[in-house]
Order: structure tokens, then C-alpha cells, then sequence
């Protein structure tokens, strides 16, 4: 098995390339998916978040009202704090997914979709990191068309979270493969297929070697 972690900036993509790499037969689970399941009612990460977030987090319903834990993170300058509760969370579900997923096809491919996997220090958790690009006005297009915001709202938006990650450019220096996102989704997908190849034959000389 070939352990990949899948990562790039705001609305560059991540997701379609995913699905991409799904449909060629990788394994995929996206971090932001164990999140949810983590903010649940009753889960540990729950009860921390509203200790240290406050009341004003929760919904009418119980459940966390994740834009607003987004703002009091990014705007209150407490990323730090946030994530401190959340990924060593979230990194102990991949890793057991991971183990799940290999204990069934010792020739998998298992991918991780997340943000923040090189600003997360996880990194060498994996055998190789795929980084997904675009170009800056794209993200904020892809990020409005996705948010229903209008495009002075999405830059904003866009703005604010990109703090909290590293620069493309620095996400690419640290990169095993690379997806450039910016054209037609033909173009894109012929880069996933050359990447998928090289990963397949990578899982089985793991396979062999661990």
C-alpha cells in the first residue's frame, strides 16, 4: 500500500481531483469528512471546542455551527487554539483508516484529502504528497460560485483563510506531484491518470518491501 496525502490551497480543486483519483481506484477520505463526524454532540472534540470557543458555537440543535467557529478562529486570531483540538484528532482517524484500508488490499492506494497536511506537521506520514494548484483569481471564482458569494465577499474570504496555509509556492517545493488545476479538466485529469499510474507501482513495490 501507498499512503498519499492530497493537499492545496482554498478552492483550488482538491476535491474534483480526488474524485478524479477515485475513479481510477484509489481509496479517498477527505479530513474535512472525520471533522464532521468528530464535531458531532458526544465526541471529545465536541466538548473541547465549546469549552474553549464558548456557547456561542452551537446551533439551536446541538450541532456545531461550523461557520461560526470559522469566524471566531480566523478572526479572533485563534487558528492556533482550533487546531490544537482538531488534528491530532483528525490524524488518528486517518491513521486508523489507512490501517483499514491496507489490511484489505495490500496494493492500495490511500489517499487523504486535507488542507493543511505540510501546516499540520503530518507530512511524513505518508509515502508521497500530491499538491493541487490554480490560479489566484480562480480560487476566488471557484470559492464564491461554491459559497453562493459574490466575488468582493469571496476575496475575502479567500484572503483570510490562505493566512492560515502556507503560499502555493511554498506547498509546491514540498511537493511529490504536482496538479495543475488552472485549465480544462481534461488537461487535469491526464495529469491524475500519469500520477495514479506511477502510484499503482509504487503500492506494490511497498508491498514487497514492508
Amino acid at each position: 500500500m501507498v499512503r498519499v496525502g492530497l493537499t492545496g490551497g482554498i478552492a483550488c480543486g482538491k476535491s474534483t481531483v480526488g474524485k478524479m483519483f477515485s475513479e481510477m481506484g484509489a481509496h479517498i477520505i477527505e479530513a474535512d469528512t472525520i471533522a464532521h463526524e468528530l464535531y458531532r454532540p458526544g465526541q471529545p472534540v465536541y466538548q473541547e471546542l465549546v469549552n474553549k470557543f464558548g456557547p456561542d458555537i452551537v446551533r439551536a440543535d446541538g450541532e456545531i455551527d461550523r461557520p461560526r467557529l470559522a469566524t471566531a478562529a480566523f478572526d479572533g486570531g485563534r487558528v492556533q487554539e482550533l487546531n490544537q483540538i482538531v488534528h491530532p484528532a483528525v490524524l488518528k482517524r486517518q491513521e486508523l483508516w489507512m490501517h483499514q484500508v491496507g489490511s484489505k488490499d495490500q496494493y492500495a492506494v490511500a489517499m487523504v484529502e486535507a488542507a493543511l497536511i505540510i501546516e499540520a506537521g503530518a507530512k511524513g506520514r505518508f509515502d508521497k504528497i500530491i499538491v493541487v494548484t490554480c490560479k489566484p483569481e480562480q480560487k476566488v471564482v471557484r470559492y464564491g460560485l461554491r459559497s453562493g458569494m459574490p466575488d468582493s465577499a469571496a476575496r475575502v474570504e479567500v484572503e483570510r483563510r490562505s493566512k492560515a496555509q502556507l503560499s502555493d509556492d511554498e506547498k509546491v517545493r514540498r511537493a511529490d506531484y504536482v496538479v495543475d488545476n488552472s485549465g480544462p479538466l481534461d488537461r487535469t485529469r491526464q495529469q491524475v491518470e500519469r500520477i495514479q499510474a506511477e502510484l499503482k507501482v509504487l503500492a506494490k513495490r511497498l508491498a514487497f518491501e514492508r
